[in-house]
C-alpha cells in the first residue's frame, strides 16, 4: 500500500559524520565489524541443533521424517518473522529490531536448557526461526549502510563479502561448535546452549554500541506485512536473484536436517564432531568462496555458482548410492561453494538496486524466497523418505535442484535480454 508524502519512511544511510553519534558509541567501521560479529554469532545459534539431531532422536525416539518437522517449524518461523518484521527496521532503525531478534535468540536458548522433550525442541526452534527472520535483512542492511558511512564512495565488495559470509559462515560455525562440545564435554544438549546464551548476551550489550543509520520519520508509516515484490528497479533481476536463493538455501536445508542423520545412520559414523565437520564443511566452503569470488564480475560469479552447485548435487547423489563418505564430503564441499557464491551474487544485486527506504524491505523479500527453498525441499525429501529409500529420496532432489538451477540460467539471459 504507497504511502502519502506525510507517512513515507525517511531515508536511510549513514550519518554525515562522526559528530552525529551518540556519546560513547562506536565509529561506524568498529560498528561494521561488531555487527558483523553479532550476525556470525546468531546465525551459528541457528544451527547448533544440527550435529545433535540424532541425540534427540535416540532420546525422544522420533524418526527421521519427524526431524524434517522440526526443521520445518523453524523454517516457518524464519518466514513468519519475516514477512511480519523483516522489513520494520527501515522505520524502527536498525538497533531496535537487531537487540529483539537477539532476545528471541536467548528466550530460544533458555528453553533448550529447559528440557530435551521434543515438544519443547519444537518450541524453541520456532521461537529461534522468528529470531534469524528479523535479523537477517536487518543486520545485512545495517552492514551496507555502516559500510558506505565508513567509507563514502569506495566499493561494496568488502560489504558484500562480510555480509554474506558472516551469514553463511555463522551458519557453519554453529555445528563444529555444537559438534565438538557434545563429543568431548559433558551435557551434550545442554552446554552448547548455554555457550550460546552467554554469547547472544554479549552481542546484545555489542550492538547497543553501534551507531544507527535510520533516521526515524516523525510520523511514523501505517504497518503492513512485508511485501513480496520484484518492483525494486530491476525486475527481472530481482526475480532471478530470487531463485538463485531459493536453490541455493535449499542445498543448505539438506545439510543442516537429512544429511547428519544420514552419515550416522546409514554410513555408520556415529560421531558428534564428524556431522558437525561435514555441515561446516558445505558452509565453510560457501564462505570460502564467497570471498575468493570477490573481484569475478558478476556475470563470472553467477556462472561459477552455478556450475559449482550442479556438479556438487549431481556428485551428491553418486556418493549416497555408493555409500561413499568422502564423496558426500566433497559433494558437500562443492554445492556449498555454489550455493555461496550464487547467493552472494543475489544479495549484492538485490543491494544495488533497491531504493535506500525500501532496502530492508527489497532484502527482507529476497531472505523470504530463499527461506522457502531452505524450507519446503528438505521437508519434502523427508516425506519422500518414508515411501522410498534415501538414496532415491536424495537423487531426486538432486534433479528438483538441477532443475530450479536451469530456472535460474534461463531468467538471468531474459534479464539480460531485458
Amino acid at each position: 500500500m504507497p504511502t502519502n508524502p506525510s507517512t513515507r519512511r525517511a531515508p536511510t544511510g549513514p550519518a554525515p559524520g562522526p559528530g552525529d553519534r551518540a556519546p560513547g558509541r562506536l565509529r561506524h567501521g568498529a560498528g561494521f565489524w561488531t555487527v558483523a560479529a553479532v550476525f556470525v554469532t546468531a546465525m551459528a545459534f541457528s544451527t547448533v541443533p544440527t550435529p545433535l539431531y540424532p541425540l534427540y532422536q535416540v532420546h525422544d525416539g522420533f524418526s527421521t521424517f519427524t526431524v524434517t518437522i522440526v526443521f520445518a517449524v523453524y523454517a516457518v518461523g524464519v518466514l513468519v518473522s519475516l514477512l511480519l518484521a523483516g522489513h520494520v527496521s527501515d522505520w524502527l532503525g536498525r538497533r531496535t529490531v537487531l537487540v529483539a531478534a537477539l532476545l528471541l535468540e536467548l528466550a530460544a536458548a533458555a528453553l533448550f536448557l529447559a528440557s530435551s522433550a521434543l515438544p519443547v525442541l519444537v518450541a524453541a526452534r520456532l521461537v529461534t526461526g522468528l529470531g534469524v527472520g528479523m535479523l537477517t535483512a536487518t543486520a545485512t542492511a545495517h552492514l551496507h549502510e555502516l559500510h558506505a558511512a565508513d567509507r563514502p564512495g569506495a566499493s561494496a565488495q568488502r560489504f558484500e563479502i562480510v555480509s554474506t559470509a558472516a551469514n553463511i559462515g555463522g551458519l557453519g560455525l554453529g555445528p563444529l561448535i555444537a559438534g565438538a562440545l557434545a563429543a568431548f564435554l559433558a551435557a551434550p544438549l545442554r552446554l552448547p546452549y548455554a555457550v550460546f546464551g552467554v554469547l547472544l548476551l554479549l552481542g546484545i550489550g555489542a550492538v547497543l554500541l553501534t551507531p544507527e543509520t535510520v533516521v526515524r520519520p516523525a510520523v511514523r508509516p501505517r504497518y503492513r506485512p512485508q511485501r513480496v515484490s520484484a518492483d525494486h528497479g530491476d525486475r527481472a533481476g530481482y526475480v532471478s536473484a530470487a531463485a538463485a536463493g531459493f536453490a541455493s538455501f535449499a542445498v543448505f536445508g539438506l545439510f543442516t536436517s537429512l544429511i547428519p542423520g544420514f552419515v550416522d545412520v546409514t554410513l555408520h559414523h556415529p560421531s558428534r564432531l564428524l556431522a558437525g565437520v561435514v555441515v561446516c564443511a558445505v558452509f565453510g566452503a560457501a564462505a570460502t568462496a564467497q570471498v575468493l569470488s570477490g573481484r569475478l564480475t558478476e556475470r563470472a560469479r553467477r556462472t561459477t555458482g552455478l556450475l559449482a552447485q550442479a556438479c556438487g548435487v549431481t556428485l551428491l547423489a553418486v556418493g549416497v548410492h555408493t555409500t561413499s563418505l568422502p564423496l558426500v564430503l566433497l559433494a558437500g564441499i562443492g554445492a556449498g561453494a555454489g550455493a555461496g557464491v550464487l547467493f552472494k551474487s543475489a544479495v549484492a544485486s538485490v543491494a544495488a538496486m533497491a531504493a535506500p527506504e525500501r532496502r530492508g524491505e527489497a532484502l527482507a523479500g529476497l531472505f523470504l524466497v530463499s527461506y522457502l527453498g531452505l524450507a519446503l525441499l528438505p521437508v519434502g525429501l523427508g516425506l519422500a523418505t518414508r515411501f522410498t529409500g534415501v538414496p532415491a529420496a536424495l537423487t531426486w532432489f538432486a534433479g528438483v535442484v538441477l532443475a530450479l538451477l536451469g530456472v535460474v540460467v534461463l531468467l538471468g539471459r531474459r534479464r539480460t535480454r531485458s
